[in-house]
């Protein structure tokens, strides 16, 4: 989607239009993501590869008032690992995700590089990846991004 991803468009739909029954239906059904729409009242949750006849089925339900969430999806979500980042940990790594430097995310944080790099670094250990751009890739890959 051109300027926003479904997420941030859920987000922003269920904050301009409150009554507005959302169905998300995604290629990325990670636990991570499926918490964040749950978040922002997304109603009915379903993957792409969802036969059309079901996708029918969980709109009318969703408009009637119901929620829908892939059952696989559910079970994933729950048995899913915590994110074991901080929240300034994962702004840092949100900040990093487009390749900016640290002085660059430092001034965006408004903390010191000193500060970046010790957020950076401690995600970076705590989800075993070899660097910040990994460590991105590893906490999108896992929806906590």
């Amino acid at each position: 989607m051109p300027g926003l991803d479904g997420l941030a468009a859920a987000e922003r739909l269920a904050r301009d239009l409150p009554a507005c029954r959302l169905v998300i239906v995604t290629a990325h059904g990670r636990p991570g993501n499926l918490r964040r729409a749950m978040a922002a009242g997304v109603r009915g949750f379903l993957g792409k590869d969802a036969p059309g006849a079901r996708l029918a089925e969980v709109i009318r339900q969703v408009a009637d008032g119901a929620r829908y969430i892939d059952p696989q999806l559910a079970v994933d979500a729950l048995a899913a690992e915590e994110c074991p980042l901080t929240p300034r940990e994962l702004d840092a790594l949100r900040a990093a995700a487009d390749g900016a430097p640290v002085s660059k995310i430092a001034r965006s944080l408004g903390l010191s590089e000193g500060t970046v790099r010790n957020y950076l670094s401690a995600a970076v250990t705590k989800l075993g990846a070899d660097n910040r751009h990994a460590a991105v890739r590893a906490a999108r890959d896992l929806g906590w991004l």
